[in-house]
């Protein structure tokens, strides 16, 4: 059997978060997705930058009450490679949940 094939740029605990929020719903405010990650600023922005550059995330900035705010949506690829690395987690949850082989040591000791 072979490794789930996790996706490197989806993985981190902060993306992963982030592109959970994105794949249901059109677009989140950044305020809303640093509240939700409970991270900085500057860290939320180089999550988003990584997102970007791998074309699963797209911003857009508006201005809304006279102050700029970015909005950031999932793209097609996003959804599509989210759906994948959730699937090899739920791969290896699998694994984790199988009955162990019994090794040798194991099986001679109980026979």
């Amino acid at each position: 059997m072979s490794a789930p094939a996790f996706d490197p740029v989806i993985h981190p605990p902060t993306r992963l978060q982030v592109m959970a929020v994105l794949v249901n719903i059109d677009e989140a405010e950044f305020a809303t997705l640093r509240g939700m990650t409970q991270v900085s600023d500057s860290v939320l922005s180089k999550h988003l930058a990584a997102l970007v550059e791998a074309g699963y995330v797209k911003l857009r900035k508006a201005t809304t009450a006279g102050r700029q705010r970015t909005w950031a949506g999932a793209t097609r690829a996003g959804r599509a490679a989210f759906a994948r690395h959730v699937d090899a987690l739920k791969q290896l949850a699998g694994l984790a949940e199988a009955p162990a082989p019994l090794s040798r040591d194991s099986a001679a000791a109980s026979g």
